[in-house]
């Protein structure tokens, strides 16, 4: 991977990533900002706010002029808002890179806000808050993270409440931009079949007017948990949806990558513990996998699956027994090699396109202040040992670590809290 990374005098960090071998080009701007940066009143602002940044600017004022200039150059476009991040992206014929640059710049830098906008936007996200209540699968993962964290930033949904949201103002909206969208907390990221010092020179050209400040800080993640926790949401749903997890490490911790690896060989692809032991030899669930959660300043272990009601309690106890096995056996060296031939495989197939180039280096820079290549990466890979693993698993599968979340008709998450505790 071949980039360039400069910083312009009003603090914007820009990369730029030729590739030869495309038509395409990629620009992303991602801030950091994201919900963990708001106050209860305002949950949902972050969203909100991304949203009405396409709803016209001083140069595109009419309402749909900016998806359908681009949408004349047939470009992907879409924004999305995280917890601790913010993006935006164009992915266009690499010909029309100055078209998807103008209209970026454009929404960032001069927006409108029209009231009228805001109130017509305001019943788009409360539909889509309700759209995010039919969805379980979602809700599964909301529910989990509202049960680790609870009432602060980390614990709250990204896009509010429906309370929070009919009661953000326009000025709420300014003073949020206004904090948080500043040239310091902002990286832009090109990757795609372009000139990277034509680029840069009109990068730093159109983003020139990009407010100046200091970056606003998030609260830190309080963690205290003593025991097992669990929590149902009831719902009358076709299937219970569970999330099941152990607390475990930051996006800056150095244990991250033996994590990564014992995700792997607990439940990240069809060779793993989970997806062996609980789809093909019980047949209890359709879909199942393991995954690790990195945040700034916290991070987790999380097992997730679907599961006929009558199956959840027998489901958590296979999973509590694959994780006290691992926790009494360790794992092998075989095992610890086939999880890195897949990890070094999936890297590999994940860096073929400039939309997934721009991502990793955009955010590589955001929240490192320094891009670590994929070759990099492996490598830490490469390094994790028997005992690296072994470690974090003694210090993560325990009783005051470990968390289960579920959508379910069911009503009885007391029963669970001493399964959890066999861990």
């Amino acid at each position: 991977m071949k980039y360039e990374k400069r910083t312009f005098g009003n603090g914007l960090r820009t990369i730029v990533a030729p590739m030869a071998d495309t038509e395409a080009a990629t620009l992303w701007v991602l801030f950091g900002t994201g919900s963990k940066y708001e106050v209860k009143k305002i949950n949902g602002v972050s969203h909100f706010l991304e949203h009405l940044f396409f709803k016209g600017t001083k140069s595109r004022p009419r309402p749909g002029q900016i998806w359908r200039e681009l949408d004349k150059i047939g470009a992907q476009k879409n924004a999305f808002t995280s917890k601790e991040y913010t993006g935006y992206y164009v992915k266009a014929s690499a010909k029309h890179f100055d078209i998807a640059l103008d209209i970026v710049s454009d929404i960032l830098l001069e927006p409108l806000f029209k009231k009228e906008e805001i109130e017509k936007e305001r019943g788009v996200i409360l539909q889509e808050l309700a759209m995010y209540e039919d969805d379980p699968r979602r809700q599964a993962s909301e529910v989990f993270e509202d049960l680790m964290y609870g009432d602060q930033p980390a614990g709250w949904d990204i896009g509010g409440t429906p309370e929070t949201v009919k009661n953000i103002t326009r000025d709420d909206i300014v003073n949020y931009k206004k904090n948080h969208y500043i040239a310091s907390n902002a990286v832009v990221a090109v990757a795609g079949n372009i000139d990277s010092e034509t680029v840069f020179s009109k990068i730093e050209r159109a983003f020139s007017k990009m407010r100046e400040g200091k970056k606003v800080n998030k609260l830190k993640v309080k963690e205290a948990q003593r025991a097992p926790q669990v929590k149902f949401k009831a719902k009358q749903v076709d299937q219970t949806h569970l999330r099941l997890g152990v607390r475990a490490y930051g996006m800056h911790d150095e244990r991250r990558y033996a994590l990564q690896v014992l995700a792997t060989i607990l439940g990240g692809n069809m060779s793993s513990y989970l997806w062996k032991e609980i789809r093909e030899k019980a047949g209890l669930t359709y879909y199942i996998s393991a995954g690790a959660e990195e945040y700034t300043d916290s991070g987790y272990l999380l097992a997730s699956a679907g599961v006929a009601h009558e199956n959840l309690l027998r489901t958590v106890k296979k999973i509590v027994e694959i994780l006290r096995r691992l926790k009494g056996n360790g794992v092998s060296e075989s095992e610890i090699k086939f999880a890195k031939e897949f990890i070094r495989g999936s890297t590999a197939l994940a860096f073929e396109t400039t939309d997934e180039v721009a991502t990793f280096l955009a955010a590589q820079e955001l929240f490192y202040g320094k891009i670590l290549t994929p070759q990099e990466i492996l490598r830490k890979i490469e390094r994790v040992s028997r005992g690296d693993i072994i470690k974090i698993i003694k210090e993560i599968f325990r009783p005051n670590k470990i968390n289960l979340a579920a959508i379910t008709p069911q009503n009885n998450a007391d029963n669970y809290k001493e399964i959890l505790a066999g861990v």
